[in-house]
Parts: structure tokens; C-alpha cells; sequence
């Protein structure tokens, strides 16, 4: 059984103050389940190509991505893992057209980091709201 994991801001910072309480005197760290989350800036949408935040991400910046439009990765290329911090929802697609035939899953705006999505993301739509 394949079991898919989203964590929002609040998941993240609530792991974060739990850890920080429990051990004041280590340094913190930004993980949940084990897994380091990715670096990715405020008003970003993150894609790696593995899961689990491994290898060069694609970086979309809300200020020049157009919205509600199709947008591929590079031909030939996916990605397994994700963070959304545009402040929009955005909808990740297994087909590079954005057809609704193959998979597709929308995640909010906020702080959002998906260590495995459960498809091979070839898309996405970056939503007005």
C-alpha cells in the first residue's frame, strides 16, 4: 500500500516546536518524517526531479508564471517531490499537457512540501485562487 504524505506550514511548524522543546539545546532542523525538507523561497513553486528533495530543482516564481495556463517541465524530464509557497494553489499533472485523463492533485498555497508525489509530475497550473 502506497501512503502519500502532504504537510502544510502548521504540520511543519508544529514538528519544529516539538522537536525544539523536547531538545532546547540542539540546533534545529527542518524535517518531518526523517525526510530534509527542500529549500525553496516564499512566492515559489519547487520541483525535484526525486523524490525526497534530491537533485536540481525547477523554480517558478509567482511574480513570472502565468496563471490558470499549462505549464511543462522541460521535455523529457518530471518530478517526484515538491514545495508550493506562491500563496496560490496549484495543480501538479502526470500528463505534460495537463490533460485530467492521466493523474492530477491540487495542493494549497502555503507552506506545502510533498516529500513523494504519487505520480511523475510533467505539469502544472498555478491557480488565481
Amino acid at each position: 500500500m502506497y501512503t502519500k504524505t502532504v504537510l502544510t506550514g502548521a504540520a511543519i511548524t508544529a514538528l519544529l516546536l516539538t522537536a525544539l522543546t523536547a531538545a532546547p539545546a540542539a540546533p534545529a532542523a527542518s524535517t518531518a518524517g526523517g525526510t530534509a525538507l527542500g529549500a525553496c523561497g516564499p512566492g515559489r513553486l519547487c520541483l525535484w526531479p526525486k523524490p525526497d528533495f534530491k537533485g536540481r530543482p525547477w523554480t517558478h516564481e509567482l511574480a513570472t508564471t502565468d496563471l490558470d495556463s499549462c505549464l511543462a517541465l522541460p521535455p523529457g524530464t518530471s518530478a517526484q517531490s515538491l514545495a508550493n509557497r506562491t500563496g496560490r494553489p496549484v495543480t501538479t499533472y502526470q500528463s505534460a499537457e495537463c490533460g485530467e485523463t492521466g493523474e492530477f492533485e491540487t495542493y494549497p498555497g502555503r507552506g506545502t512540501w510533498v516529500p513523494q508525489t504519487a505520480y511523475e509530475v510533467r505539469a502544472f497550473k498555478l491557480w488565481e485562487r
